[in-house]
């Protein structure tokens, strides 16, 4: 990779212009932050061990085990590890991956897809000059195109009076004022707050927040706290609260996820 510094972030340009797919295998300590860059590739970020945060000037993604992040070309983002973090990601040649987004999103890794990763990786490059790399290619893109997204994302706000009140939970996620108070601060009407949110973002306040609660939990859980320690510092009212949502979004309890 070429580094190049622009106002956007650090242009992470590939020098390899064969290979359909490039790779990087990199382990990072807990609290290691990646600054603002962006790729001429798109980028499927995976992590066989921790949790990474990703954003960008749409929002966050926190990407726990057994999911992925991508991320178009082009799309400046920084990532931000909790607890220490086995990375591992493809960088596949411009489109190459016609039918995904073109949107950052958090992706369900089947463990086919997680193999298949592995073993790219593995490989450091992949070609479609050589037959069973081409293969493989076919093989990553079909899964990638079938994988199903995940709720794990927190939009970024930019109405100032949103911004007030996001603030005050990304400072303190316990905070546990109602919007009608929480509406005080930000000199505006709750179902001013109520509309601007759905305005801005399609979400409730409510879910906004229920979003950033279970992500704040997800940080937490990675760099090692208890369950209980994590539900209470993240802003739910019990331990049960927590496990139900993560279970409702993740499909598994806390426990049973970071072992």
């Amino acid at each position: 990779m070429m580094l190049q510094k622009r106002q956007n972030g650090i242009f992470d340009r590939s020098t390899d212009r064969k290979s359909a797919i490039t790779t990087l295998t990199r382990d990072y300590p807990a609290g290691h932050a990646i600054p603002l860059h962006f790729h001429d590739r798109d980028q499927l970020v995976y992590a066989s061990r921790g949790v990474m945060t990703v954003r960008t000037r749409d929002g966050t993604w926190v990407v726990p085990p057994h999911r992925a992040v991508w991320i178009p070309a082009k799309v400046s983002h920084t990532i931000t590890m909790s607890g220490v973090v086995a990375m591992r990601t493809l960088y596949l040649k411009p489109l190459l991956a016609k039918r995904l987004a073109r949107d950052c999103c958090v992706i369900n890794v089947s463990t086919l897809l997680k193999e298949l990763i592995l073993y790219g990786c593995a490989l450091r490059t992949l070609k479609k000059t050589v037959n069973c790399q081409e293969h493989l290619i076919a093989v990553i893109l079909h899964q990638l195109e079938a994988v199903q997204m995940v709720p794990l994302q927190l939009p970024n706000l930019s109405d100032p009076r949103l911004v007030r009140i996001a603030e005050i939970f990304m400072n303190d996620p316990r905070d546990g004022r109602p919007l009608v108070q929480l509406c005080r601060v930000s000199g505006a009407s709750k179902r001013s707050i109520e509309r601007l949110f759905q305005q801005e973002i399609g979400m409730t306040f409510g879910k906004w927040r229920q979003q950033l609660r279970l992500m704040q939990g997800m940080r937490l859980l990675a760099e090692g706290a208890k369950v209980t320690h994590a539900a209470l510092e993240s802003g739910y009212s019990t331990p049960s609260a927590f496990i139900s949502m993560f279970r409702k979004t993740l499909g598994t309890t806390p426990t049973s996820y970071f072992k």
